[in-house]
């Protein structure tokens, strides 16, 4: 594979798990967290009855807007995730007690993952993405949620739903429908697909 080294590809994102499915993909970026405040925009969308993959969209968008705007001469990827179960909004926990309080929330339910993904360069997007993986938690008993979190720590704030497919979340489903680079937050494969007809990865 090789990467056209006159386009720098930035992620906009300080996401660990996004940065990995990169790198794993062989990609060279720099990474520039957008510091975008997310509440406006998702209150707007929810305001005007947008679904969670149309507000999922415009965060994506605004990200990779945000820092190509300051990278003009790069190509931005955006991205962004919101869980809706039964209708409901998640997002990330602030602590363990949240953590816990969401979980409780998904188990022996079914949740969906809105993920959206985001290409610009010159401060406009062009091009965007949405999927939305499905995931069944299993009825998992108070004892083993105590467990799990003390074995996550911290980690758990790192998620919507608070758990690592790749990690000890697993233990948490009975089944799972989407690719799974997409549920730890970044639709890859059609963003190398995209990155392809840009002309930044070799076709």
């Amino acid at each position: 594979m090789i990467q056209c080294a006159s386009v720098p590809l930035v992620l906009a994102s300080q996401s660990t798990a996004r940065a990995g499915l990169l790198h794993a993909a062989g990609l060279s970026f720099l990474t520039s967290p957008a510091d975008l405040d997310e509440t406006p925009i998702k209150a707007a969308a929810r305001a005007a009855g947008r679904d969670a993959g149309t507000a999922s969209l415009a965060l994506a968008e605004a990200k990779a807007c945000a820092v190509s705007r300051r990278r003009p001469d790069a190509m931005v990827i955006g991205a962004d995730q919101i869980l809706v179960c039964d209708g409901q909004w998640f997002d990330k926990p602030a602590d363990l007690a949240g953590a816990a309080s969401h979980l409780r929330a998904l188990r022996g339910r079914t949740h969906t993952l809105a993920t959206a993904a985001a290409l610009a360069r010159g401060g406009e997007v062009i091009w965007r993405h949405q999927e939305a993986p499905r995931l069944t938690m299993r009825a998992f008993s108070d004892a083993f949620l105590a467990a799990y979190l003390a074995a996550e720590g911290d980690a758990v704030r790192a998620s919507v739903g608070a758990y690592r497919l790749e990690g000890l979340g697993a233990h948490l489903f009975t089944e799972v429908q989407g690719e799974h680079a997409t549920i730890l937050g970044l639709p890859l494969l059609a963003l190398l697909a995209a990155l392809r007809t840009e002309g930044v990865l070799t076709t």
